[in-house]
């Protein structure tokens, strides 16, 4: 089974390849010299190979900066071309000159192409801050109020790098949070830029009162052991919640699970079953799935991240079918769900459909 679908997306990959190829080939083949000819058509196979080539071959630079940058390029150019080709097809009932309208296509192609890349470019690495206030009925801190700085997906790797961390950490730092809230794809699949670049170091300097706790989510994954990154994460002083408990000030109860995609993870059911509802409960759950289970389990606050908002426009109509709450805030009853559209990215460093943000969280407690 796993082989037929590998050859069916091969077949599909290669022919979506084939139509950004043959799109290019008929606007460059007038300005191209023969002998250049069969370069384009070299360079347009190792493009299309080299983000697949990147998840084969683990630690090459080259491969995975080539191989994300080829996928904005290739996701775009779905989107772009079709409504240029439309548009060619609909000069041929004009008058207008056949090679100034090819001409043309290509140079809109192109501007539209550079354009959508610069504005991802910015969204991606140009984070917000976006705040919302909740108000729970349970007993709080003294202060009646608790400043959440809530985090996911930075997906640290060769892209999302230190300097980005660092811009993060700044960001965290500038918020004063009272406790800092990591739901998971801290890593991009791979351990070692994390460590190349001491991007631990960098995390290290979060300043937070109640400290800083984390769960794990599906790209916090590599060829080596779950332990091992744990470990390497709690150097940075943070607090890695893997299907744990832990309750702070006998007043906030912290549970984080393993990742949907783990399936030796606990159920809900059985991490709650033995903790105090009087307390403030938050949970920490990568993938935002089960709002409803995690309601009747008594959660008042469940933050998760994973889908990027779709990342690349129009995907976040997609995400926004599967999940009930793909995005933002949402209330039911006492229960809230809070998704982040995340720090970082998966793949190109590139976001048309959402931006890169930080989410701050003022809840208030007043209990009944």
């Amino acid at each position: 089974m796993f082989i037929l679908v590998g050859i069916i997306f091969i077949v599909i990959y290669s022919a979506l390849v084939f139509y950004i190829g043959w799109s290019g080939w008929t606007w460059l083949k007038a300005v191209l010299s023969p002998r250049l000819r069969p370069l384009y058509i070299i360079m347009l196979i190792l493009f299309a190979s080299s983000f697949i080539l990147a998840r084969v071959v683990q630690g090459s630079v080259l491969l995975n900066v080539v191989g994300s940058y080829w996928l904005a390029v290739f996701c775009l150019l779905l989107l772009i071309l079709p409504p240029i080709h439309l548009l060619v097809w609909l000069t041929k009932l004009t008058s207008l000159p056949r090679h100034h309208v090819k001409n043309w296509s290509g140079i809109v192609t192109l501007l539209a192409l550079v354009s959508l890349i610069a504005y991802g470019s910015f969204n991606a690495y140009s984070p917000s801050v976006r705040s919302y206030d909740i108000s729970l009925s349970k007993q709080g801190p003294p202060s009646g109020s608790l400043n959440i700085v809530m985090v996911s997906d930075m997906h640290f790797g060769y892209l999302s790098g230190k300097k980005h961390a660092i811009r993060m950490i700044k960001e965290i730092n500038a918020l004063k949070p009272d406790i800092v809230l990591l739901p998971g794809d801290i890593i991009d699949d791979d351990i070692e830029p994390y460590k190349q670049k001491d991007i631990g170091n960098v995390l290290a300097q979060i300043e937070s009162p109640y400290g800083v706790y984390a769960s794990l989510g599906n790209h916090d994954r590599f060829s080596g052991e779950t332990t091992e990154l744990i470990s390497l994460l709690e150097e940075s002083h943070m607090h890695v919640l893997y299907d744990e408990i832990v309750t702070l000030d006998g007043w906030l109860t912290l549970i984080g699970r393993k990742d949907y995609s783990d399936n030796g993870r606990a159920e809900l059911s059985k991490l709650t079953a033995n903790i105090d509802h009087a307390n403030a409960i938050i949970l920490l759950d990568h993938q935002p799935y089960g709002l409803a289970h995690a309601k009747e389990q008594g959660i008042d606050l469940m933050l998760s991240g994973h889908t990027h908002r779709g990342q690349i426009a129009p995907a976040h109509l997609i995400t926004k079918r599967i999940f009930d709450n793909d995005w933002g805030l949402l209330q039911l009853d006492q229960f809230h769900s809070i998704v982040s559209s995340g720090y970082g990215f998966w793949g190109p460093p590139i976001r048309t459909g959402s931006r890169s943000e930080i989410v701050q969280i003022r809840a208030s407690f007043n209990k009944i």
